[in-house]
């Protein structure tokens, strides 16, 4: 089978009221695009510290993609990040928009809450992420962060996507993060851990008691999330999962989807809730038996429904694809066929 690289229907530039640089970062000297004011954000649930180690957790879930985004900081310095954070994008009409990211900035800015990071937890295959259009609005010296292995992802999707350029990586990412790397977070301390497995670039953020998980483990009634991406690796799940469910009883996992059945959603559960009841990986669970389920339930999953146009942004923090000559922003989508037409 033939692979080629189709435009297809061109994707609408953010709305005038929304502008977003596509291709150029923007410097401390450049104006900063025109934001709508749109009401703050309400945080679904917050979760105080636990512990005088451990920091404010809100949790905003954006139910188009089943995505929850997180806005954590330290209580005493206001210093916060956020984590995995969602552009909108409308596949009929190719609109590109920035009500959910203005939403956290109104929430931000009205709580006087000091953005240091913009952090993920992987490249992303089912929304686009906010990083770039939320580095742009909040200035200053904000960065985006994520796992050292991105590079992997970028190396293996440039070319389905017509990214021959290496430039076209520059100036996206800010920070490469190394496994069990640390940083701080006002008064609190943060460790990067590798959780591959969904993807070869996963990682996930211990601040306290509280771990963000991504897509490493979900709700228990929920389980694993999918390995049959490049990269991706039923082992490696099974062992990341591990990895989670050897922290103490009372840490707290926060997933990075959900999709509820006959319950409200839930942003977390304890890892001791975890190991009783997460039905793919609970006690007890074989791995040999979790990597033929996981295999065999994979080889029958469709793509997810925001697939290309997630990865052309997500493997490059955020930015839209270079627009053409004539300013026009495409998305691209792999065709496969023997067909010549």
């Amino acid at each position: 089978m033939s692979s080629t690289n189709t435009p297809s229907t061109p994707s609408a530039s953010v709305s005038e009221s929304r502008a977003m640089s596509s291709t150029a970062p923007v410097s401390a000297a450049s104006p900063l695009p025109l934001r709508a004011k749109v009401p703050p954000a309400q945080p679904m649930k917050r979760h105080d510290p636990q512990d005088a180690d451990s920091p404010v957790v809100l949790t905003f879930f954006e139910k188009a993609t089943c995505t929850w985004q997180y806005i954590i900081y330290d209580p005493k310095s206001l210093e916060a990040v956020i984590v995995d954070s969602v552009l909108d994008y409308d596949p009929p009409s190719g609109a590109v928009t920035t009500k959910t990211a203005d939403g956290l900035l109104s929430y931000i800015e009205e709580n006087g809450l000091k953005i240091k990071k913009i952090l993920e937890t992987h490249a992303h295959a089912d929304h686009l992420t906010a990083a770039q259009y939320l580095k742009q609005q909040l200035g200053g010296d904000v960065s985006v962060g994520i796992g050292q292995r991105i590079g992997q992802v970028q190396k293996t999707f440039a070319p389905v996507y017509g990214y021959d350029d290496p430039a076209v990586f520059e100036n996206t990412f800010d920070h490469y993060f190394k496994d069990d790397e640390t940083f701080k977070l006002g008064d609190l301390s943060c460790q990067v851990v590798h959780l591959p497995g969904h993807t070869p670039d996963h990682v996930g953020y211990v601040i306290g008691k509280a771990i963000f998980t991504g897509d490493s483990i979900f709700n228990p009634d929920v389980g694993s999330a999918r390995c049959d991406f490049p990269g991706g690796n039923a082992q490696d799940l099974f062992a990341s999962m591990q990895r989670l469910l050897s922290y103490p009883a009372d840490y707290r996992l926060f997933v990075g989807h959900d999709y509820p059945v006959d319950r409200d959603t839930l942003c977390s559960t304890t890892v001791g809730e975890q190991r009783e009841s997460n039905k793919h990986v609970k006690v007890g669970t074989e791995e040999d038996s979790f990597v033929e389920w996981r295999r065999t339930r994979d080889a029958v999953l469709g793509a997810p429904r925001l697939l290309h146009p997630s990865l052309q942004v997500n493997i490059r923090a955020g930015k839209l694809p270079p627009a053409d000559d004539k300013g026009r922003v495409w998305f691209k989508t792999p065709a496969k066929t023997e067909l010549k037409l």
